[in-house]
């Protein structure tokens, strides 16, 4: 199979993205995806026989056009030392970068593992990894300007975001989902406190850049919901987590920055108003199945809300009769504007070339040009 060629277009990249997310007219839809699961390279005969093993290399072999990002190193640096601590039949137990205790299968097939513990339970050993790994002025944490000024340039035609990190989702990834919700209710201060580093290290880093560049929107990582709601209570989001999105929002807005997507999957319909009162309007990659089609929350919130993402995975496992009724109940919200389609999450294996490549097909013939 040839690489696939670009689609028509009279607008650069740049101008398209922002038009279509500020529901100004475009040409037509951003043509992006947001990759695949690992094993998708070794399945997928258009990716082995083009010798395709990475999420770059698939954009460029199927033109897609994935806006830049840049952003500081805001989590732990330097981390905890990796190592396995108990070899199992099936699995192996080990020790992440994180300080999380994992069991994850020995065949290294990909699945969510299995999380066992964490190194920081208490707050004298957050205190300790606060002083080792979260230093405000390490040198890690400074920006490479001789990069932004190549990346972030006048002249560019590409949309270049900057990230915002995570306020509470990689604190998640510190503590485990059981372990956050028992330090919030033994040690709220110290969550706070953790939340409070995190912050910080972002607002460090948007003083130092923003005034040199123009982004075109902001980005951020979440992942604090499941298909019940959110992963901590609505008490401790609205009080702790919510007041820093909202400085940092500011920061933001100060310069121009008026997009802001968070990847949170989920039901992420309890946050959504905290989002935008914050200034983060963009669900990315948005789930449907763990929440609900993108029309329903247009319907809800208006332009007040951007969705990128939002083509249920399911229907292109189903097939091509799935995949085209699920398309046309996307026509129009790609119309209305604020709203770029793609599958809804990494797209799995379970996804057949011969179907992905019809979804891809039709979705050029339905949001392209002539």
């Amino acid at each position: 199979m040839e690489p696939r060629k670009p689609w028509k277009g009279t607008m650069t990249q740049r101008d398209r993205f922002n038009a279509q997310m500020h529901y100004k007219p475009f040409d037509r839809t951003v043509n992006m995806e947001f990759g695949y699961w690992r094993e998708n390279y070794e399945l997928w005969d258009i990716f082995t026989e083009n010798n395709i093993t990475n999420e770059g290399q698939a954009n460029n072999f199927f033109a897609f056009e994935p806006p830049a990002g840049v952003g500081g190193n805001y989590d732990m640096s330097p981390g905890f030392e990796t190592k396995v601590i108990e070899e199992k039949e099936n699995t192996i137990v080990r020790v992440e970068e994180t300080g999380l205790i994992i069991e994850v299968p020995k065949d290294g097939h990909s699945s969510i593992p299995r999380y066992l513990g964490s190194s920081i339970e208490t707050p004298e050993d957050w205190k300790e990894v606060k002083e080792r790994s979260f230093d405000r002025y390490a040198e890690c944490r400074k920006p490479n300007f001789e990069w932004l000024d190549k990346i972030c340039r006048d002249d560019r035609t590409y949309p270049v975001g900057i990230s915002c990190g995570s306020m509470i989702g990689r604190i998640r990834d510190m503590l485990t989902v059981e372990g956050l919700a028992y330090a919030v209710a033994d040690y709220p201060d110290m969550v706070e406190d953790m939340v409070e580093t995190r912050c910080q290290l972002v607002e460090d880093y948007l003083d130092a850049v923003l005034p040199r560049y123009h982004f075109d929107f902001a980005s951020g990582w979440e992942d604090i919901c499941c298909k019940n709601g959110p992963l901590v209570s609505m008490d401790f989001f609205k009080s702790v987590v919510f007041p820093r999105y909202k400085r940092i929002g500011a920061k933001l807005h100060q310069y121009g920055v008026d997009i802001w997507y968070t990847d949170c999957d989920g039901d992420v319909r309890p946050l959504l108003p905290y989002f935008l009162e914050a200034g983060i309007n963009c669900l990315f990659p948005y789930e449907v199945n763990s929440c609900a089609h993108p029309g329903e929350l247009f319907d809800e919130f208006g332009k007040d809300l951007r969705i990128m993402g939002g083509f249920d995975k399911m229907k292109m496992i189903e097939g091509k009769d799935a995949i085209k009724a699920y398309m046309k109940s996307l026509e129009p919200l790609v119309a209305r504007g604020g709203y770029i389609p793609f599958c809804d999450h990494r797209c799995p294996p379970d996804v057949t070339p011969e179907n992905y490549l019809y979804y891809l097909d039709l979705k050029e013939k339905t949001f392209g040009m002539d």
